[in-house]
């Protein structure tokens, strides 16, 4: 899978790496793939195709939150969500992810109101962050995300977290969402996931990896030695 470069995701993206909204702090991503396989991904991909064959049993055959697994479109999209997860994740390995770990939600309304409600105290925060433009955080996350990849025409799943094996298991989360919105017709995928964590295991981890600077990559449209902005105690600076 390719990683896709739109400005406009990155920007929201870097916001999101690391939000202090009082009572836990937001951590954030915002990415964009093109489903075409190359490399590494497509041999995972066929192994995975064959796999999923084998060991599905005949119901999920017929039936899955995916699609009927004797498709070949329906495994397509199994492998594609899993193959994302481990783009975004490269320090966890998704490759035991079977369809029953996804969730097909019922549409793009739904999932608007439940991103939106978890991410009021984040959007306060950005109308009070100097350089963030004028129009809303959601607003603008809703255009960001429609213009990468037409909502109007995307299925929408979600990963069942197993509490264990991947990053929304942290100790000191307090909540978490992701979601995968997938559009057939131009075979892209956009991940958007946020997990609010407990400022002792956002400091915790902080500590660890000795960050500073919420992004530090110019290609993302940030400059650190440009006017700075200050939120969350982490400070960027963005060049509009």
């Amino acid at each position: 899978m390719k990683f896709l470069e739109y400005p406009s995701l990155a920007r929201l993206s870097a916001f999101l790496d690391n939000v202090d909204v009082g009572d836990y702090i937001v951590q954030g991503d915002i990415e964009a793939y093109s489903c075409k396989l190359a490399g590494l991904d497509k041999k995972l991909s066929r192994n995975l195709d064959q796999e999923v064959q084998l060991g599905s049993s005949p119901l999920e055959l017929s039936k899955s939150p995916v699609g009927p697994l004797a498709e070949s479109s329906s495994r397509k999209t199994l492998i594609y969500l899993i193959l994302t997860l481990n783009h975004c994740y490269p320090d966890y390995d998704f490759s035991l992810l079977r369809a029953h770990h996804f969730k097909k939600e019922p549409g793009v309304g739904a999932v608007e109101e439940a991103v939106d409600s978890h991410l009021l105290e984040v959007s306060r925060v950005w109308e009070n962050t100097p350089g963030c433009g004028e129009a809303p955080f959601l607003d603008s996350v809703w255009t960001a995300i429609d213009e990468a990849l037409a909502l109007q025409d995307c299925d929408v799943y979600s990963y069942k977290s197993d509490g264990e094996t991947d990053p929304f298991g942290e100790v000191g989360n307090v909540w978490s969402f992701n979601f995968f919105f997938y559009n057939r017709k131009l075979k892209r995928i956009l991940y958007f996931a946020c997990r609010g964590r407990s400022r002792a295991a956002a400091n915790s981890s902080a500590n660890e990896q000795s960050t500073g600077a919420y992004n530090s990559d110019e290609e993302a449209g940030f400059k650190q030695d440009d006017v700075t902005s200050q939120y969350g105690g982490v400070v960027g600076t963005l060049e509009l």
